[in-house]
């Protein structure tokens, strides 16, 4: 028998981690896109929004529950005073030499897992049928008439197909507050 490696994680520990990792799963997408629309496209900022709004919605799970869809409301509530506050601290104090925002020459990675990841997700809302021809047609790069021929379709119905499927796909983005 093995003795346990590292302090063994508690009753408490095990219980945080879940309503974290829950709450996270359940609400971080649409909770991270709110503050990126609230910090006016900053995703640095969007992202410290986020954090901050979870670890204070941790400091309550006594009375939230992250499985319902009414705790979206409390933190959309207490991501809004967060960039309030923010905002008024910035304002309260003068502005430093060089604080000029300054863009940054380099795409940031962490947007890219965002979008893959909140795009994979919507693309789970699909049919197989239609997941299926975009995948062929936008992701393939295949013209309309090679993705009937490989899926054995008239071309007629790839294209309904198609736009079907881009209209449930935009739908299920909006959902996630990805699109406006």
């Amino acid at each position: 028998m093995h003795a346990p490696r590292g302090p063994v994680p508690g009753p408490n520990a095990v219980r945080d981690d879940a309503f974290s990792r829950t709450l996270y799963e359940r609400h971080g997408t649409a909770l991270y896109s709110f503050a990126i629309k609230l910090c006016d496209g900053d995703r640095h900022r969007a992202e410290d929004v986020v954090q901050e709004t979870a670890v204070r919605a941790w400091q309550h799970q006594g009375i939230l529950d992250p499985t319902t869809d009414r705790i979206r409301t409390w933190l959309f509530t207490v991501a809004h005073r967060i960039v309030i506050d923010h905002h008024r601290a910035r304002q309260a104090r003068p502005r430093e030499v060089g604080e000029e925002p300054t863009e940054s020459a380099a795409p940031d990675p962490a947007e890219r897992v965002v979008t893959v990841r909140v795009l994979r997700e919507a693309m789970a809302d699909l049919t197989e049928s239609q997941r299926e021809v975009l995948i062929y047609t936008h992701y393939l790069d295949h013209s309309v008439d090679q993705t009937a021929r490989a899926l054995g379709l008239a071309p007629g119905t790839v294209k309904s197909r198609a736009h079907y499927a881009i209209r449930a796909l935009r739908e299920a983005l909006r959902d996630r507050a990805l699109l406006d």
